[in-house]
């Protein structure tokens, strides 16, 4: 798939022994996960990585956390994503307002962007086959369709098949909880050559064509290292 050079976050929808999640929890179809955006001045990039850790660690210890990711953008020093995984939203709902509040005053010194929170559910998720690693590739991509059943169905399709690519490690698929033509497409491969192999195949090739007749636009689809 081709990369563009913008920002997203993504989202963790992994075994246990992924970083930041609970050895306890695990998503499931009815987990909830809050994907989220936000971007530093570069010189802050430290400091806005500091309060994202602290934000995590406080949050570990609450009923219902499974996992929060954190992501940067490749080549794109202060992009950020992070991806809250809970075991449903009563659990996200009850978070800590104090811990929230933390964050955002930690942020909004540094902050160029607003920080960007979206809800989403399982489309489809399966256990990762290896734990976040700053050696793999991560691509996370924006679909946005005017409503149709089918993407759906396309969008299994592409996961069921690219997961048994070689070199894949996650393919997961994300549902907006409100906006059933939002979705979120979030991989990650052993390395570029990996990625490069996938998106040359027949399948990714015919789910694009498929696809484009009910995108208004070129997918959204970022690059990014996991932040561990």
């Amino acid at each position: 798939m081709p990369r563009l050079a913008t920002v997203v976050l993504f989202c963790a929808l992994v075994s246990p022994t992924v970083t930041g999640q609970s050895q306890s929890d695990a998503p499931g179809a009815a987990a909830f996960y809050a994907v989220s955006y936000v971007e530093v001045t570069r010189s802050a990039t430290a400091q806005a990585l500091t309060a994202l850790k602290q934000y995590r660690e406080a949050n570990r210890s609450r009923d219902g956390f499974v996992s929060i990711e954190l992501f940067e953008q490749s080549g794109r020093p202060g992009h950020f994503g992070i991806i809250e995984t809970w075991r449903d939203q009563k659990g996200f709902d009850g978070r800590d307002p104090a811990v929230q509040k933390r964050l955002g005053e930690a942020l909004q010194p540094i902050r160029v962007s607003g920080y960007d929170q979206r809800p989403y559910k399982t489309l489809t998720v399966v256990p990762a086959r290896s734990r976040a690693n700053g050696r793999a590739v991560y691509v996370i991509s924006h679909v946005d369709v005017t409503p149709d059943p089918r993407v759906a169905t396309m969008l299994r399709q592409l996961a069921e098949a690219s997961r048994r690519d070689e070199g894949n490690l996650r393919f997961d698929v994300l549902q907006h909880t409100m906006r059933a033509n939002h979705f979120t497409v979030v991989e990650m491969w052993r390395n570029e050559r990996a990625l490069d192999a996938h998106v040359a195949a027949p399948h990714t090739k015919q789910y694009r064509d498929e696809l484009q007749p009910f995108t208004g636009s070129p997918l959204d689809e970022r690059v990014y290292r996991a932040v561990e």
